[in-house]
């Protein structure tokens, strides 16, 4: 028996090609389309290959001469083809020829069952070597954001949505696939916005020396200046040192008006008082995390304008330890619908903290500020800026 594969374009012309060589008899025993590998696959089309079988006449004078029925393999059946050759043997009866005898079909498959078993430990050896390679690659990338202080955990959850077990990896596509999964976990930003009734209420909360008030200054400016809003100012930060002339300086500056307040009670009032206005930034006094009585002060001045709209922003440096920045978010976990904003992000190499708070506290981000200048040092969070950092882009 001779068995030979043909390739053409189509099946048909594969199957005219078989026919043309091997006679009108030729039986047709497998059809695949073979699509080329790596680089080549974007310049060349895939084609059919078919193989087919004929009977060898010489192959019946020798069965009459010694008797053994074996049919000689003029090519090598290929390995995805090893089901047809078990085929053979029916093939033949229905084609009403001799049938070659069983221990010939059985060495035929011996040595097809060899030549697979090499061709998959080949394959285990070529995808072990893909794999250590990925491997290798994705701990890169993974140090990479360790260095840039995103934690452990993070870094991990990140890194397992990488699928790194189908192909070989591209370190470009990786650090791709990285950096949108980055942009993804630190989210929409969520920005101060005119309420549908005046006034709008904004406090800004946080730990002592973060920069709140210069924050406040920053966007007071860019609030009554570019977006021409009516805008007050009111500080409750009566315990720190030159902190009312600080902000009455800025408001004088602006132009706008300012109220100081030591409670809860002279809030409302406060509030009372510019309830005509679009806008009222709060300015409130720097708290530890560790203090109770503190932290009862602001949720006070908190609920004393619960009949306003308003929007929350805690304020924290990016240069804070991330341990103790999980402190003063926990202080605050009892507030609900807070944003994120963070200062100082010039002072620092390692922006992995941003990152960390943000899937710590699922809270949405806002701003960020880099530097004391009024009020051109503040910008809406840039997560793709972020993103770039966290790989090694300031590098």
């Amino acid at each position: 028996m001779i068995i030979k594969r043909y390739q053409g374009a189509s099946e048909m012309e594969a199957i005219m090609k078989a026919k043309e060589e091997l006679g009108k008899d030729a039986v047709i025993m497998n059809v695949k389309t073979v699509k080329h590998k790596g680089f080549r696959k974007l310049f060349k089309k895939s084609y059919v290959e078919v193989t087919a079988a004929v009977d060898d006449p010489s192959d019946t004078q020798k069965d009459h001469g010694n008797g053994t029925g074996q049919a000689q393999i003029k090519e090598t059946i290929p390995m995805n083809d090893v089901k047809m050759a078990a085929s053979v043997q029916e093939t033949a009866v229905a084609q009403d020829t001799e049938v070659p005898r069983t221990s010939a079909i059985e060495e035929r498959l011996d040595s097809l069952a060899q030549l697979l078993e090499r061709q998959i430990q080949d394959t285990k050896e070529e995808e072990k070597e893909v794999l250590d390679q990925n491997s290798k690659m994705v701990k890169l990338v993974y140090e990479q954001l360790l260095n840039n202080e995103v934690t452990e955990e993070n870094a991990r959850e990140i890194m397992s949505e990488i699928d790194n077990n189908e192909k070989k990896l591209q370190l470009d596509d990786l650090l791709a696939s990285v950096y949108q999964k980055i942009v993804l976990k630190l989210g929409q930003m969520k920005t101060i916005e005119l309420g549908e009734t005046k006034p709008k209420v904004v406090f800004f909360i946080g730990p002592t020396g973060v920069g709140k008030t210069t924050t406040i200054a920053k966007l007071a400016s860019k609030y009554k200046l570019e977006k021409k809003c009516k805008l007050a100012i009111i500080t409750a930060d009566t315990y720190r040192i030159a902190a009312v002339e600080q902000i009455r300086t800025y408001a004088n500056i602006l132009s706008v008006p300012i109220e100081v307040v030591y409670n809860a009670g002279e809030m409302q009032q406060a509030i009372d008082k510019f309830k005509e206005y679009d806008l009222i930034f709060v300015d409130t006094a720097g708290r530890s995390h560790k203090n109770e009585e503190q932290r009862e002060d602001v949720k006070g001045l908190l609920e004393a304008v619960r009949d306003y709209q308003q929007e929350i922003y805690l304020v924290v440096s990016a240069t804070t330890k991330y341990r103790d920045l999980v402190k003063i978010t926990q202080t605050y976990s009892d507030i609900s619908n807070y944003r994120l904003l963070f200062t100082k992000i010039d002072e620092t190499g390692a922006l992995g903290n941003i990152l960390n708070i943000r899937m710590l506290t699922k809270e949405p981000l806002s701003y960020t500020t880099f530097g004391q200048n009024v009020p051109d040092d503040i910008s809406i969070t840039d997560a793709q800026y972020i993103a770039k950092q966290l790989l090694g882009g300031n590098e």
